[in-house]
């Protein structure tokens, strides 16, 4: 049996604990609540312990008693309380959504994996036996190659003061509270019909009513897959629907009477699927005795007894619990939702992203710089929005990160933007350090520095930044230009230091020169390549290697620091099935792919083996083990890709290993 806690006794949890009743694997043991008359009411109901009725969440979490958790709280509470169980070490089956966006499902998988435990988004309709005949159906072809469908989930709620289904603070709104329903139904078709377990839309447009609250009150969104298939599917809390799914193909059409709650609140779940060719139409009765609930409370209590970690087919597992949420996100930005998370200044702070036995990030001083610097730093040029960007930079604060990097250039300011938002809502301004990047090319010219600095400076909402880099080098442009342009920002109290990304060490002397002639300072950062695996085809136009035996050797010589951007080139020392999974267009192969780099990475794998870490690890020590000041550039896309990244900070490489790396001697 899997002893079950659950978290939010509320009427959709009544549900639950009642299929936890008629399940065979798993039974209730705990509830935790903050309302003490909802706690008795619950507990006498369902015949809870009274030393199990918890006044704390963090009291279940401790209750080794009890080997997995349901939450069943309002919305904006589900990612945070499933994150702060999942490290607890307990199995997880969180109501849906599983986060407020694709972001926080994606941090939810990441802490499973690494924590060895279930966790699955709980869609109960998927695990009641309507939806695996419903599968047989469509791959029998009896109606032929599918073409198009139409699903929806809406009811007309009194919009009552206060009602979580209204309230914008509760993530309230027909997408939040149903849309996952037929948008996962059309992906599992979709999927299907083309022999895959789900498929993604490669478009997604919608419309629908935004009401006085700020929550969507009806929605409509039109899906289109690769496959040709097309879907609309529709949402309400204020509005009734034809709550059907129709699934058309050449031959026929599928008609699945009641997909969502056959049975909800008690048994029988009968269900019927109606299957028509031609002027013919045959029903498929599903009969059985157990409620809804039952069904997902088994394949979850037996999952968990089976040590798996995600939920067989046709339940959702993590994939296509991170593909559904995207979807999501996508119809409510076409609908025009802006959610608690999207907002500018949310403060959403998810406690727990990184594993607590990781090393944190150190932090080293760069002269004429106030505050240390974390050795590694995370690159700001991928989040178009503050959803997105919170859950990242948050975990990289956690880990003990402070500096971010980021250019006039990312995301034609939007990048900026965003990070300025994020900085705002959590008063960091004092506590980071940010490297600002501007003059990219064709505006690598002394007037465009100040000017594009100005505006960064707007867009992240900063008065100076302590730290800034040419994005390129001119050479067509006297050095000295750039030097008192650079030394005029410094004067005006917007930059502490400065450098050149993608310099030779010949312009960085010759600049130094200059300043020291002119009593002026120079530049004391090279912003170039640096990584175990040298640059063989240019990342980009324009991009300048350090892993040379020339800026080597001038680097060791002092004065200059290094930050290294693709520190870790482009993913080039992970695992084959991971590096196999990168997209086509930024495959470390493709810059970096060469028979001496294979043998560096053939290294690093032997030392990852010995020192059981990984040769990611490996090659991020080398980068952060070289004989002068040199600082690494990452550039993670979520939580988990900074947790896989911190083992390597543990490691000291000695001179010997860094050379022996980098095939300067035969002996490690």
């Amino acid at each position: 049996m899997t002893n079950w806690g659950i978290i939010g006794p509320g009427s959709i949890a009544g549900n639950f604990a009642q299929g936890l009743k008629e399940s065979a694997s798993g039974r209730l043991v705990a509830i935790a609540s903050r309302d003490a008359g909802r706690r008795a009411e619950f507990g006498d109901k369902f015949g809870v312990a009274a030393d199990k009725r918890y006044s704390d969440y963090a009291a279940i979490l401790k209750d080794d008693q009890v080997q997995a958790i349901y939450i069943a709280t309002p919305h904006p509470w589900h990612c945070e309380l499933a994150l702060a169980a999942i490290r607890a070490k307990k199995a997880v089956l969180v109501e849906k959504p599983g986060g407020l966006n694709a972001a926080e499902v994606v941090l939810l998988t990441e802490a499973a994996r690494q924590e060895g435990v279930f966790f699955m988004e709980a869609f109960m309709y998927r695990c009641h036996p309507q939806i695996a005949r419903l599968l047989e159906v469509i791959a029998s072809g009896e109606i032929g190659t599918i073409q198009h469908m139409r699903i929806n989930f809406g009811f007309n709620a009194p919009n009552r003061p206060g009602s979580r289904l209204y309230e914008k603070s509760l993530a309230g709104g027909g997408i939040y509270d149903v849309g996952g329903y037929p948008v996962s139904l059309a992906r599992l078709v979709a999927g299907a019909a083309v022999g895959k377990g789900f498929a993604e839309p490669v478009d997604v447009k919608g419309t629908g009513l935004v009401g006085a609250t700020g929550v969507d009150e009806a929605a409509y969104g039109l899906l289109r897959f690769a496959s040709g298939i097309t879907a609309e599917v529709a949402v309400a809390v204020g509005r009734n629907m034809d709550n059907r799914a129709l699934i058309y193909g050449d031959k026929g059409m599928i008609e699945v009477v009641d997909p969502w709650t056959p049975g909800r609140n008690a048994g029988p779940s009968d269900a019927l699927i109606r299957v028509t060719v031609g002027k013919d139409t045959r029903e498929i009765w599903l009969r059985d005795e157990k409620m809804l609930f039952a069904f997902e409370a088994e394949v979850a209590s037996q999952a968990i007894a089976d040590g798996l970690q995600e939920a067989p087919y046709p339940a959702m597992n993590w994939a296509e619990s991170i593909g559904n949420n995207t979807v999501l996100d996508r119809w409510r930005a076409e609908v025009g939702v802006v959610s608690i998370a999207d907002e500018p200044s949310q403060k959403r702070v998810l406690k727990g992203a990184i594993p607590a036995h990781l090393p944190r990030v150190p932090k080293a001083t760069l002269p004429g710089v106030d505050l240390p610097v974390s050795r590694l730093i995370i690159g700001c040029d991928n989040k178009d929005g503050i959803a997105e960007g919170a859950v990242v930079w948050d975990a990289w604060a956690e880990a003990g990160g402070n500096a971010f990097d980021t250019a006039f250039v990312y995301g034609g300011g939007r990048h900026e933007t965003v990070l300025g938002q994020w900085i705002a809502s959590r008063g960091m301004a004092k506590d980071i350090v940010v490297i600002a990047k501007g003059a990219h090319s064709p505006y690598c010219l002394p007037g465009a520095i100040g000017p594009q600095l100005d505006q960064s400076l707007t867009r992240l909402g900063l008065d100076r930044v302590p730290v800034y880099i040419m994005h390129r080098d001119n050479p067509d442009v006297p050095v000295g230009e750039f030097v008192e342009a650079l030394n005029d920002l410094r004067k005006a109290g917007k930059i502490s230091v400065f450098g050149g990304s993608n310099w030779s060490p010949a312009r960085i002397a010759e600049a130094n020169a200059y300043a020291a002639a002119k009593g002026l300072q120079g530049m004391t950062i090279l912003n170039n390549n640096l990584s175990l695996a040298t640059m063989i085809k240019p990342v980009w136009a324009g991009c300048v290697s350090s892993n040379t035996p020339e800026t080597l050797a001038m680097l060791r010589q002092g004065g200059v620091a290094h930050v290294s951007w693709s520190s870790q080139a482009r993913g080039y020392f992970l695992p084959e099935e991971l590096r196999n999974r990168l997209p086509e267009d930024t495959a470390p192969e493709t810059c970096f792919g060469g028979p001496d780099n294979a043998e560096r990475r053939r290294r690093a794998e032997a030392l990852a083996a010995r020192l059981g870490i990984s040769a990611h690890n490996v090659a991020t020590a080398w980068v952060l083990s070289q004989g002068f000041p040199s600082f690494a550039l990452i550039g993670p896309r979520t939580a988990g890709e900074i947790a896989s990244t911190l083992p390597g900070l543990g490691l000291e490489l000695s001179p010997e290993q860094v050379a022996w790396l980098n095939l300067e001697r035969d002996s490690e």
